[in-house]
């Protein structure tokens, strides 16, 4: 009787077992340095490292920006000496 439940619920929706209709799935996140070789990370230019730093000054994860590993730690360095010179601020209001 639980095994013709079970087929039942399967049956009626065609989905699979570990669907979810709540979450769909997102495209993997393509590292913006890696994908354009032109793109330099620059820790003078604020306009350009400002897309990785939120609104109050924090810098932005890994899964936010989709940077891969070695990026990220370039971002980081480059916020943190934009930082040391007074082109970005540590924290805003």
């Amino acid at each position: 009787m639980a095994d013709k439940k079970q087929n039942k619920k399967f049956n009626n929706k065609n989905y699979d077992e570990d669907y979810n209709p709540k979450f769909r799935k997102q495209r993997k996140k393509v590292c913006i340095l890696c994908s354009d070789k032109n793109f330099e990370l620059d820790y003078k230019n604020a306009d350009q490292l400002k897309k990785f730093v939120n609104e109050k000054g924090k810098i932005l994860p890994r899964r936010t920006t989709g940077a891969c590993a070695k990026h990220q730690r370039d971002i980081t360095l480059a916020v943190k000496r934009a930082r040391h010179i007074a082109v970005l601020p540590y924290a805003q209001d």
